[in-house]
């Protein structure tokens, strides 16, 4: 059986599986961290994914491999290839000004939103390409100038597979394009005016490729060459590239998700996404109208803050994760009324990239380890379930919830979501969807056909509760 390798490059690490193409049965898998920080070396993404293939016993034996990646991140290169300037990140809030100034440049208000969610299906935040453009036309124009051609991390590492062939080699896909700024999912078509306006000129962007097309062959030399490097496939003939994709498609791709279902997904960002087959365009800024790695589309709202708040709490306790939720869980629903707003690193969704966590109801009787750890496992929650929520008055079908990412481990995160949530939701193995949906996609590319190869996920946990309304009241309250 012929077989296939996912990258899923996050903010944190690089992790790489190697499935079956035809059942998606895990062979092998490896993993390699990346450096801390909102601004990064595109370099370090390609050391740690050399580190995870070695890891995970190379590539020799691949017929296809696909890169899922960080969405939104801007990596400029100048007219030989080379790296501009570290790439900034989808968290680095610095082009928040230049996300309102191009909102009013539009009109302002409702006019100016409403231009870009019908131009681009989202109105801008410091997260997209966009804004970080003008921030660098802006503030580094020396480095601007030195720009040719700008791209997203997963199509950067793609072309580095590909053995950096040229700036007219680089390929992007619907999925990771949507959260530019200057690509419409309705349309299927650059906006390079909107690209000019927000840089000033239009360097070189990637061509978008359809959900299956091929964007290159993986050079030989990239892993020293050698078919145990991953020269060839295992038929002799060059391992194929899939076109990759953002890391929120990819992984519901990989979580098998379709229309009707809405992933929460909480990792270093928490995101909320629907399965749609027809575009989003929310004036209001709350749900980004992306696109899917199928064909279809993905509106989704986005937080900065989600996996990441259990990790303070914990510090702030001098607890791990596992005595985390078990305190939380000794607390009653509400926390006797101690919320926490958790905007630790500003917040994208609202959109308040000042602002701070704040903590309220403190009280002698809510002074407590286990108060504070429910209070931050439901203030979490809760910024993923006012995203729910916008997605549905955007016309979502939320037939079903199913919760992935490393926060999704804990047993308090399960066992509270439907208490907030007021729904049910099911719960898939743990596992790397991001990167298990890059290698599903490999596999569609590698055996060809319509639509991805069907794998099966696993037995999945469904989790049940009353809802309790008080929880998001005192939120909303709380967050103004």
């Amino acid at each position: 059986m012929p077989l296939v390798a996912g990258v899923d490059s996050s903010t944190q690490s690089c992790k790489v599986v190697v499935r079956d193409a035809e059942t998606g049965a895990l062979v092998r898998q490896g993993r390699a961290p990346h450096p801390p920080g909102t601004e990064v070396d595109p370099y370090a993404w390609w050391e740690a994914l050399q580190a995870a293939v070695a890891e995970a016993g190379g590539l020799g034996d691949v017929a296809a491999v696909s890169v899922g990646g960080q969405q939104h991140g801007m990596v400029c290169l100048d007219t030989s290839g080379e790296v501009v300037r570290p790439a900034l990140l989808w968290n680095d809030t610095r082009s928040a000004d230049a996300a309102r100034e191009l909102v009013e440049e539009a009109g302002g208000g409702e006019t100016g939103r409403r231009f870009w969610a019908e131009a681009t299906g989202a109105v801008p935040v410091a997260s997209f390409t966009a804004t970080k453009l003008r921030w660098l036309a802006r503030h580094e124009p020396d480095n601007a100038d030195r720009v040719a051609a700008v791209c997203l991390p997963h199509d950067w590492l793609t072309w580095r597979l590909a053995g950096a062939p040229g700036l007219d080699a680089l390929r992007t896909d619907r999925g990771d394009a949507s959260g530019t700024g200057y690509w419409s999912p309705r349309t299927g078509e650059y906006r390079l005016d909107l690209l000019e306006r927000a840089f000033g000129r239009r360097p070189k962007v990637p061509v978008v490729l359809g959900p299956a097309e091929v964007a290159g062959h993986l050079d030989p030399a990239v892993f020293g060459g050698g078919a145990a490097s991953g020269a060839a496939g295992p038929s002799g003939g060059p391992v194929l590239l899939g076109p990759g994709t953002g890391d929120n498609a990819a992984a519901a791709l990989g979580a098998g998700a379709g229309p009707g279902d809405v992933v929460v997904s909480i990792g270093t960002s928490g995101t909320v996404f629907a399965v749609a087959d027809t575009p989003a365009a929310d004036s209001t800024g709350a749900v980004a109208g992306f696109a899917d790695a199928t064909g279809r589309y993905l509106p989704l709202v986005c937080t900065l803050n989600a996996a990441r708040v259990l990790d303070a709490a914990a510090t702030l306790l001098g607890v791990d994760l596992d005595r985390l939720g078990e305190l939380a869980l000794s607390a009653p629903p509400g926390a006797d009324g101690l919320v926490l707003v958790p905007y630790l690193e500003g917040e994208r969704t609202p959109d308040r990239p000042q602002a701070t966590g704040e903590l309220r109801g403190l009280t002698l009787r809510t002074s407590t380890p286990a108060h504070l750890a429910r209070a931050a496992v439901e203030g979490m929650l809760c910024g993923l379930a006012d995203g729910l929520d916008a997605l549905i008055a955007q016309g979502a079908r939320a037939d079903r919830i199913i919760l992935v990412g490393g926060g999704a481990r804990s047993a308090a995160v399960r066992r509270i979501a439907p208490q907030v949530f007021g729904r049910p939701v099911v719960v898939p193995p743990p596992g790397e969807y991001v990167a298990d949906g890059a290698a599903r996609q490999a596999a569609w590319v590698a055996l060809g056909g319509d639509t991805p190869p069907a794998w099966s996920i696993g037995d999945t946990e469904e989790y049940t509760g009353e809802a309790v309304p008080a929880i998001r009241e005192r939120y909303a309250h709380a967050r103004g």
